[in-house]
């Protein structure tokens, strides 16, 4: 006997991007695992985000506004470069009202994620539509943040091993949040959905702890501030120098701990703050972005 059994099926492709979708490929650029641009997965060839509270151009003062920076030569994502992956609505409203096909990337430029009168998503070339330059925009932001570069450690240091990018459609929505959509996905790659929860899902994890300094705690030696994790140190994504161009004695470092571990002394050493161009800093700025 044989039993035929009908499923229905959805055409991926044909999923426009929703906003999250956007702003992930504006803010992890075009490809964050192994690639001929970025060989020894440093956080090389990535776009910066950027938060602005006063026009780069005029000066005067606007609501906050999340822009995104692509220094000259950065190769864009996929959404900015092929017509089949933002969805017919959104690359419209893309080409139309936001002119992204006068950016290039030997140019480089800087690009918002707006919403129409129709509720619907596009991506704006600022440098275009608002003579907005990326130095114009470095120089008055209020904060960068490196997530595209640490989207590129959080693959390296084999973050997705433990941690997911899934919140299942289950109880998971009570503690980790919203589960994504099929949208959510266009044009990112890889999307780092992880393969086992050995440890929370971190899709939201910006919203449930923003705090800059519990993560650096965190990382630079979990136990600092959850005495039983099984996560393992990163301290060495600190690199030779912390922010202030001091010289980080690791030796030195372990040495305290431990007498703060055993009970020698009542305060743990304190962590060095990463450098700016750190792989911690790019790290500590991805997780945070995840929101």
């Amino acid at each position: 006997m044989f039993v035929t059994i009908f499923l229905p099926g959805i055409d991926i492709s044909a999923r426009s991007s929703t906003k999250i979708a956007l702003e992930k490929q504006l803010t992890y650029g075009w490809e964050s695992g192994f690639n001929y641009y970025d060989p020894f997965l440093q956080g090389k060839d990535k776009p910066i985000m950027v938060v602005l509270t006063k026009d780069p151009r005029t000066g005067a003062a606007m609501d906050k506004t999340d822009a995104y920076v692509f220094p000259a030569g950065t190769h864009f994502p996929d959404g900015l470069t092929h017509d089949n992956i933002l969805g017919e609505k959104v690359q419209a409203a893309s080409t139309t009202k936001g002119r992204i096909g006068e950016a290039s990337e030997a140019a480089g430029g800087v690009f918002l994620v707006r919403v129409d009168a129709d509720d619907t998503p596009y991506i704006e070339y600022a440098t275009a539509t608002r003579g907005w330059t990326t130095d114009a925009v470095l120089k008055a932001a209020d904060q960068q943040f490196l997530a595209g570069g640490g989207k590129t450690m959080f693959i390296r240091e084999g973050c997705w091993w433990c941690h997911t990018l899934l919140p299942e459609e289950t109880q998971d929505w009570q503690t980790f949040g919203r589960p994504p959509m099929t949208g959510d996905f266009n044009g990112e790659s890889p999307t780092t959905f992880g393969s086992d929860r050995k440890a929370p899902d971190l899709l939201h994890v910006g919203s449930r702890n923003s705090s800059r300094e519990w993560m650096t705690m965190h990382f630079f030696n979990p136990r600092l501030v959850q005495p039983h994790s099984i996560m393992p140190r990163y301290d060495y994504l600190w690199g030779n120098k912390d922010k202030d161009g001091n010289k980080i004695d690791l030796h030195a470092w372990d040495k305290e701990y431990m007498a703060y571990a055993e009970g020698d002394s009542v305060y743990p050493p304190e962590v060095p703050v990463p450098a700016d161009d750190s792989e911690a800093r790019m790290l500590i700025d991805f997780v945070l972005n995840l929101k």
